[in-house]
């Protein structure tokens, strides 16, 4: 996901992160590695902004 205006992730749950500039990587754990076909998978995150919040530019998942 790509955090725009100084935007970042202060805290994740059900995953780990790595940020990048303004983006950030989101892997699973091992508790939640394997998702069923036609199953979903859920995380949370708290973000922390300095001035605008403008939505994240982008958002996307791909399967390792």
């Amino acid at each position: 996901m790509d955090l725009p205006n100084g935007q970042t992730m202060t805290q994740l749950w059900s995953g780990s992160y790595t940020a990048s500039g303004s983006g950030v990587t989101v892997r699973n754990l091992s508790y939640n590695a394997a998702v069923p076909a036609n199953g979903t998978t859920t995380f949370g995150f708290l973000g922390s902004c300095n001035g605008t919040n403008s939505a994240p530019a982008s958002l996307s998942c791909t399967s390792p």
